[in-house]
């Protein structure tokens, strides 16, 4: 098996000479608009009907650019994945639009599709899984499992199979010969190589990675995010990446969308965001980052107090209000209609994770 090469992350993406993500030079690949995603009970304890509504994604307008890589952030339970997979349509939202641009420029709204209509679409976007051991099916070959979406797609069929199989194995950094063998064969790193060639083999255009790299060892996380940039600027890809690591979406993103109780709440470059936050939830993300230089600030009082709420409950004013150290008694009674979502955003000074002593 191949041995990879180690290379260190570096604090903010470089991006590569043909990639100029200025929202006057790149296009939009996806819109988001007005996005809420809703769940109902069902049957309870002994039987009794649980008829309970949860607001998982409230709302949400964002705004993906061809050729970016956009991070979602937020605690868990705040709805990043929930949108993640609207976005893919393995959810049909409740209400909103998710205006994709194919290539030839058209758009189309996915969540109006119907299962039949989104069949041709599913080789444009696909998605990377969180956990390379749990994704793959133990009992496929590895060229059984990137040659799936083709064969299920008509995209190839006979010889062409395994040669597009070859290719992407060998793009994804494996030996194409290993391709009888079977997942358990492989290591953490390997299998999710093998994943990331199985979501590129239709040669799509927009990738979800939902926390791909979280289930990996440390010292194999610098190597597949180095992969997916490298095969970003090869190929053209745009990412959605999801993660609750910050390191890893400073690394890696262009922009990032911070998500809190179903909501963005702070949208921005990623250098912006770490350094200048708007809102108070965005500052208590950065400031929980571990950071190795003493000189660094730490200061407690920045962490948000209390519980994170739950989705179901009734909210009044800002979500945050409760948690935040700097609410006044218009947070809690108007919640703030753009983004960022917060009141003060205008006057407030936060602090970023390269704030010193």
């Amino acid at each position: 098996m191949p041995a990879d090469e180690t290379r260190g992350t570096s604090p903010a993406r470089h991006l590569s000479p043909g990639r100029d993500l200025s929202p006057a030079a790149a296009e939009d690949i996806l819109r988001v608009e007005g996005l809420t995603m809703r769940f109902t009970g069902g049957a309870g304890l002994f039987g009794r009907r649980n008829r309970a509504t949860v607001t998982a994604v409230d709302d949400v307008d964002l705004v993906v650019r061809r050729g970016e890589t956009l991070g979602l952030v937020g605690e868990s339970g705040c709805g990043k994945t929930t949108l993640g997979r609207c976005i893919l349509r393995a959810h049909k939202p409740t209400a909103g639009r998710l205006v994709y641009r194919r290539a030839d420029g058209t758009e189309v709204d996915l969540a109006a599709l119907s299962r039949a209509e989104l069949r041709p679409l599913r080789t444009e976007i696909r998605t990377v899984f969180q956990d390379p051991n749990s994704s793959l099916n133990p009992r496929m070959t590895v060229q059984q499992i990137v040659a799936e979406p083709l064969i299920v797609n008509n995209l190839a069929s006979g010889s062409e199979v395994k040669d597009r199989v070859g290719e992407a194995l060998r793009r994804c950094g494996l030996r194409p010969e290993l391709m009888r063998r079977y997942p358990h064969a492989f290591s953490g790193g390997e299998r999710q190589r093998i994943g990331i060639a199985r979501a590129l083999v239709t040669e799509p255009r927009l990738v979800v990675a939902d926390e791909a790299v979280s289930a990996l060892d440390v010292s194999v996380r610098s190597q597949i995010l180095n992969l997916l940039e490298d095969l970003q600027d090869e190929l053209g890809l745009t990412y959605v990446f999801i993660s609750h690591d910050l390191s890893v979406i400073q690394h890696l993103c262009d922009r990032v969308a911070v998500m809190y109780l179903g909501r963005i709440v702070e949208e921005a470059e990623t250098e912006d965001l770490f350094e200048r936050p708007r809102h108070p939830y965005s500052e208590a993300l950065l400031r929980s980052v571990p950071r190795p230089d003493p000189r660094l600030r730490r200061r407690d009082d920045v962490l948000p107090a209390g519980e994170i709420a739950t989705p179901d409950q009734a909210f009044t004013g800002c979500r945050f209000q409760p948690r935040c150290r700097y609410a006044v008694d218009l947070c809690a009674q108007v919640e703030p209609a753009t983004v960022p979502r917060c009141h003060l955003a205008g006057e407030l000074e936060l602090d970023g994770v390269y704030t010193t002593i």
